[in-house]
């Protein structure tokens, strides 16, 4: 089995793979003080509470946008699995041409994000928006070159800056409200943060695609990350893929991999 870890801001995002299909997915909250005894014990713990043995796994790989992080997950896939993960940073294959001014700044998990795309729409020009701890977009070409994107706050970001930032508004469930007229206090943030984010993300996909392809071309619009779900029935994207980070981190080790048919 093959074990597949992103390390967000906000959340450790991990899926288990068998013969090419994700059997398990489980997160942990990020904590940069997190030792490595406690990231393997909890990897090994979920692997196992949830049916799957951990001493079946026999390749990890790594995605991180979390730097002080690194260290510590690292040293618990050494230590509680016995393998040296695969960490997909700059200078490994990806199968992508990145155009960004400065490819080296291109965070991990949208690279794995584009990799994962591309795989599922090879010779489409593509569009893919991650909802995360940032919101971010990203456009790849038919041709798999790395345009570069937009980085907005995310739907948490927004809500807890109104909870720190102001006396007396609330911190609320993030959901789709029935309606865009709220009647409560807690009902109006949702309703902000719900339809304002929608209405942000549609003028971004339809700017961005508008500047970076000619008009007929065909784009196929992409959403992904923990609130993408949210957005499914809105009518701006044509597939929610939730776990496209991993399906891209697991296809980069596979790229990688001196025997990627093992894989």
């Amino acid at each position: 089995m093959i074990l597949c870890i992103d390390a967000g801001n906000s959340q450790i995002y991990c899926g288990l793979y068998r013969d090419s299909q994700i059997v398990l997915r489980f997160r942990k909250v990020s904590d940069q003080a997190s030792s490595s005894d406690e990231i393997g014990l909890f990897l090994r713990g979920a692997i196992r509470e949830n049916g799957f043995d951990p001493d079946a796994v026999k390749h990890i790989a790594y995605c991180s946008v979390v730097p002080d992080m690194n260290h510590a997950v690292v040293n618990s896939c050494k230590h509680y699995f016995g393998i040296d993960p695969f960490v997909l940073k700059a200078g490994t294959r990806t199968g992508l041409k990145i155009r960004y001014k400065n490819p080296l700044a291109v965070g991990a998990d949208r690279i794995a994000n584009a990799i994962g795309a591309i795989h599922r729409y090879p010779g489409k020009n593509l569009l893919i928006a991650d909802f995360g701890t940032a919101t971010t977009f990203d456009v790849i070409t038919a041709a798999k070159e790395y345009l570069g994107g937009a980085i907005m706050s995310g739907m948490r970001l927004g809500m807890q800056a109104l909870e720190e930032h102001t006396a007396k508004l609330p911190k609320v469930e993030i959901l789709q409200p029935d309606r865009v007229c709220g009647q409560s206090t807690e009902e109006s943030i949702q309703s902000g943060l719900y339809y304002g984010n929608l209405g942000a993300v549609r003028e971004l996909v339809t700017r961005l695609t508008e500047e970076n392809f000619t008009k007929g071309q065909e784009v196929k619009v992409l959403a992904t990350g923990g609130f993408s779900t949210l957005f499914r029935d809105a009518g701006v994207f044509d597939e929610v893929i939730p776990d496209l980070v991993l399906e891209g981190i697991y296809q980069a080790l596979k790229m990688n991999s001196m025997n990627p048919a093992a894989l």
